[in-house]
């Protein structure tokens, strides 16, 4: 998936849940990143951030407030 091109870390918020992937250690197959990924209509889920190695997508405020502060 071009969308995780130099991507290390994946973190994936559904409601209070938040999934977290290292991509370098345990990438799953392409089938399992797009169950991750995208929502029920098929689109990326959003929001979807970007911050250097790590890409964040959906809401979770304590991973924002982490990772962005």
């Amino acid at each position: 998936m071009g969308l995780l091109h130099g991507v290390s870390k994946l973190l994936v918020a559904k409601g209070k849940k938040v999934t977290q992937v290292d991509l370098n250690q345990d990438r799953p197959d392409d089938d399992a990143l797009a169950k991750l990924l995208l929502g029920p209509t098929g689109n990326l889920r959003a929001p979807t951030l970007r911050r250097g190695k790590t890409l964040i997508v959906g809401f979770h405020e304590d991973t924002y407030s982490e990772h962005l502060t």
